[in-house]
């Protein structure tokens, strides 16, 4: 594996309907280097999946480039396959067969013998505290169990590069912390992953270095200490009234030390370096202007404040 496990250069997916032309990725440009757990963080729909299904050869991109394991992901689909293991967002095991058998079966497709498919499974349903599940069936099993056994089967023929796409939507918090233990794991030994998630905690756990996407396009990439100095370090007050603060936000705005504010509905966002004496000036003005407050958020520098920067709205579930 060279340097750079997957690099993309304008990468681009567009899909044409009855309805109109719909750009799901918008000339998308990355570099994951190897060893490293790089972080595809945005809101549903940001186009995540589809650039993780053009990564992994699952969809054919419209234009631009993009390598896996130093292969084209369009020109040498099969060598890019040898290098990936892929975890996808939605349960596709067999619920016909065992954990066992699942694990198995990817083995024997990746070429490895019966006898080594069987000793490898088994290894890897023991490292993921599932060696008492071996013959269960997967409609016998958790959402969490499943979602082991899915990463377990993707690792069966040692990809050099994991993807996983959303790999903890839909899992209690337990279950999920649980799986950052055993992504942890995998990446201390050296494995590259690129995770698709739209849990800020969960890139900001993980991840080495983060992309944050939104409509196909990039809007920053780099370290979690490099993307809080892009934007400022700002922190971000949001006040809910029971009537529009449309009113006051003009007011808002010239307060110093504001970098900006902005209304959704009856919410009221300031981005400022100084919230002290900001929240004061913001809680006198909605009383000046008869709005009565109902609730106050104060969010820190931290990823979220990063997104809700660039994207200039409440993260989306």
């Amino acid at each position: 594996m060279a340097d750079v496990a997957v690099e993309t250069s304008e990468l681009r997916k567009t899909y044409v309907s009855s309805s109109g032309v719909t750009e799901a990725v918008a000339g998308l440009t990355l570099r994951v280097g190897a060893g490293e757990m790089f972080g595809l963080l945005g809101p549903n729909g940001a186009g995540k999946t589809t650039t993780i299904g053009m990564l992994t050869t699952r969809i054919v991109p419209t234009g631009g480039v993009a390598r896996v394991g130093g292969a084209d992901v369009v020109r040498e689909p099969i060598a890019v396959k040898r290098h990936i293991g892929v975890v996808a967002q939605y349960n596709n095991l067999d619920r016909q067969l065992t954990a066992c058998e699942n694990l198995e079966f990817r083995g024997r497709y990746a070429g490895l013998p019966a006898k080594e498919a069987r000793r490898r499974a088994i290894e890897l349903l023991e490292r993921f505290g599932l060696g008492s599940r071996a013959t269960a069936r997967i409609t016998e099993m958790s959402g969490g169990q499943a979602q082991r056994v899915m990463i377990a089967r993707a690792l069966m023929h040692r990809p050099d590069i994991l993807f996983l796409d959303e790999p903890t939507s839909g899992l209690d918090p337990q279950t999920r912390v649980n799986l950052w233990d055993i992504l942890r794991e995998i990446r201390a030994g050296g494995q590259t992953i690129v995770l698709s998630t739209h849990y800020m905690e969960e890139a900001e756990e993980l991840c080495d270095r983060i992309a944050i996407i939104d409509r196909g396009a990039v809007l920053a990439c780099g370290e979690l200490a490099e993307l809080k100095t892009a934007t400022g370090l700002r922190t971000v007050l949001t006040l809910t009234y029971d009537g529009d603060p449309e009113k006051i936000v003009e007011q808002a705005r010239r307060l110093a030390g504001v970098a900006d504010a902005e209304v959704s509905e009856n919410r009221l966002r300031v981005f400022t370096l100084a919230p002290e004496g900001i929240l004061a000036a913001l809680v006198s003005a909605g009383q000046d202007a008869g709005l009565a407050l109902a609730d106050v958020r104060v969010v820190r520098p931290s990823l979220e404040t990063v997104f809700l920067a660039l994207t200039g709205r409440e993260y989306r579930d």
